[in-house]
């Protein structure tokens, strides 16, 4: 299963999750049989949806900060 799934971060899969432990709470064969695949499936789209989330503001983030390095170091090449 997924990893940190009640985190504060998953709070727009908040339902999917809870739904898939219903689903799991009703018991082995009902799990082993496949009827809770598609509980399983929305809930792994809408983590990979908020992963994509997290990255991109992340990448931002490290965009304008390597930018910044980049414009430190050039100032120190001009007064060298």
């Amino acid at each position: 299963m997924h990893p940190l799934l009640h985190t504060k971060d998953n709070v727009a899969c908040k339902d999917l999750m809870i739904a898939l432990d219903q689903c799991h709470a009703k018991g082995f064969l009902w799990k082993s049989m496949g009827m809770c695949n598609d509980a399983k499936d929305q809930l792994a789209a809408c983590l990979r949806a908020e992963r994509f989330k997290t990255q991109k503001f992340n990448r931002a983030g490290v965009k304008d900060k390597k930018a910044q390095i980049r414009e430190a170091w050039r100032e120190i090449d001009e007064n060298s």
